[in-house]
């Protein structure tokens, strides 16, 4: 599949991205009534270094909820879950023609199905203390992903931090969706200023959305479930 056939579904992505979350947000709100966290603030940042073409692109939001709810949460299975909603994310925001495919050696964010892959990651790695969490991706390749570039050290991170408790007695929970060391073909082959338009803008209106869902508490049961029974080392 070539590149630039990406581009043109990554841009029709966008624009049903753009008009779809004040909606679905409105929808879900009235379905279910209000949501058990709340979003106090966010930040998006965006950096590239044209030098090495690399890219950096980091998400976050604090999230307020209560001490029982987040205690309840905190754990190797929940953060493991927590990775696996991020994909679930991915996928219903495309209206799936995104998926993630699972295999042993790894993860890949294809278009529709293999061979078709966008991105391809090696078997995440979880990090799990009393008071912070990190799964990481690391880079493999892809279409979306320079050759040349594929072991520099790319990868995707979704990282959580207790932040202290509120004057008001509620726990504050930073969650930070992160791509550093990326190198993105279309930025290479193609022009920097498409890069910008089309892959780098999706992922954060993705990225973005996928945050604000979090004050359902809505976690996805694992497709693996590492941590089902066995807990993670050392926590």
């Amino acid at each position: 599949m070539s590149t630039a056939l990406v581009v043109i579904v990554a841009v029709a992505a966008t624009v049903l991205l753009a008009l779809s979350p004040a909606v679905w947000r409105t929808l879900r709100d009235r379905l279910h009534g209000p949501p058990p966290a709340v979003i106090v603030a966010t930040r998006s940042t965006t950096s590239h270094d044209w030098t090495t073409c690399a890219v950096q692109s980091v998400q976050t939001a604090e999230i307020e909820m209560t001490i029982a709810s987040l205690d309840e949460i905190w754990s190797a299975r929940n953060l493991e879950r927590l990775a696996r909603t991020y994909w679930r994310f991915l996928s219903r925001a495309t209206l799936g023609l995104v998926r993630v495919s699972y295999r042993k050696s790894g993860r890949a964010i294809v278009l529709i199905a293999r061979p078709l892959t966008l991105i391809s990651f090696h078997p995440p790695e979880y990090e799990l203390s009393q008071e912070r969490g990190i799964v990481r991706w690391r880079i493999a390749g892809g279409l979306l992903v320079a050759r040349r570039r594929i072991t520099a050290g790319g990868h995707l991170q979704i990282e959580v931090r207790r932040e202290g408790i509120t004057p008001d007695g509620r726990a504050r929970l930073l969650v930070e969706v992160a791509v550093r060391n990326f190198y993105p073909s279309i930025a290479t082959r193609i022009s920097r200023r498409l890069y910008d338009a089309t892959q780098s803008r999706i992922h954060v209106i993705i990225t973005k959305a996928f945050l604000r869902s979090l004050v359902r508490l809505d976690l996805a049961e694992s497709r693996v479930g590492r941590f089902r029974v066995r807990p993670l080392g050392g926590t």
